[in-house]
């Protein structure tokens, strides 16, 4: 009898070790086992509005995973409905359950590049970081329009633009709007180094207007090779008091970049960004200028040019003047193109 009580003991504790060892071959396999196998690196969006089924169909249509009954498990335990972080996160070929749910769970989301362009306004700039980023376009656009806000970054309107290095920063997708300023004016300070600080001293501008006329020179041309000879140009004519006449600044004041022609109509316009009626620099950029642009200012060409005029050629590139007969023979050229192609605005 005792010893049939023992084989049923004995028969009793393997089942329970097997039943054991099938359990945690099976948690095992749902949790440790690679499970994920999309056909490169995915990123799975997490936005404010996410709840836990559209986060459970985001991982499951994007990660590929061969079960997802661990994921969901672990879901459940961890009571992740109530704990769900936005961002952006990575899911990567082979990875297992346990390490994809502990980066949701915590928020151990991949950061991400934000591109921050040479654009003409600040409307356009807040609809390309919004596309970029959770940050809607709006509630960038709202903070550049507050005055305060402005103030306290040390900004006008006017002004603003200068804010903004163009370049590609390593940000987390779901940043907030009032951290992607400080983000930039970080950036902004990372930038104007003491180097920098001194060759802007050097002309006898700010960095607010070394901005401003690095964006008149981007908007003159596109051929990086000739910047620095357009930005001693201008220099030239600020050095000299003479005004700056850049049609650039007639388009923005007109708000309409499309112009190929500017007549003396144009020119008649009230404005502080009319540098034909206005000497000096106007009161802001008149677009975000790139990197290459604020140093061809701050490495300006010297020479002793004061006139140019767009080829005739129509490359993108300028012939330069020093005294007005040489310019008028050069503007002559131009519009003699201008009217060979019909182009009379």
């Amino acid at each position: 009898m005792e010893k049939k009580k023992k084989k049923i003991l004995f028969g009793a504790l393997a089942a329970l070790v097997i039943i054991g060892i099938a359990c945690a071959g099976t948690v095992y396999y749902l949790l440790f086992a690679p499970q994920f196998h999309p056909k490169k690196t995915t990123y799975i969006y997490i936005d404010r509005d996410d709840t836990i089924d559209s986060i459970y169909n985001k991982v499951k249509t994007q990660g590929n995973p061969t079960h997802f009954t661990g994921f969901k498990s672990m879901a459940e335990w961890r009571e992740y409905p109530q704990n769900i972080h936005t961002g952006r996160y990575a899911i990567r070929s082979g990875e297992n359950v346990y390490h994809v749910f502990s980066r949701f769970y915590r928020g151990y989301q991949e950061p991400m590049n934000l591109t921050i362009g040479s654009v003409r306004t600040l409307d356009r700039l807040a609809r390309s970081v919004g596309k970029q980023l959770m940050i809607d376009s709006a509630e960038i656009a709202d903070l550049m329009n507050d005055s305060l806000f402005r103030q306290k970054l040390g900004y006008t309107k006017e002004t603003m633009p200068c804010l903004f290095i163009p370049e590609t920063y390593q940000v987390y997708w779901n940043i907030s709007a009032k951290d992607f300023f400080e983000r930039m004016q970080k950036e902004y300070r990372n930038f104007w180094n003491q180097e920098r600080l001194n060759k802007a001293t050097a002309i006898g501008l700010t960095p607010e207007e070394v901005c401003t006329l690095a964006s008149i020179v981007e908007e003159e041309t596109n051929n990086n090779a000739e910047k620095p000879m357009v930005a001693g140009l201008y220099i030239n004519r600020l050095h000299s008091g003479i005004p700056l006449q850049a049609d650039p600044t007639i388009k923005f004041a007109l708000q309409d970049f499309d112009l190929r022609r500017i007549t003396n109509a144009h020119l008649s316009i009230y404005s502080p960004y009319n540098t034909y009626l206005n000497a000096g620099l106007p009161p802001g950029p008149i677009r975000v200028p790139s990197t290459i642009g604020l140093d061809a200012v701050l490495n300006y060409t010297k020479h002793n040019y004061i006139y140019m005029c767009a080829k005739e050629d129509f490359s993108g590139t300028h012939n330069f003047a020093s005294n007005y007969a040489e310019h008028m023979r050069n503007a002559r050229k131009y519009w003699n193109a201008l009217n060979e192609r019909k182009i009379f605005k």
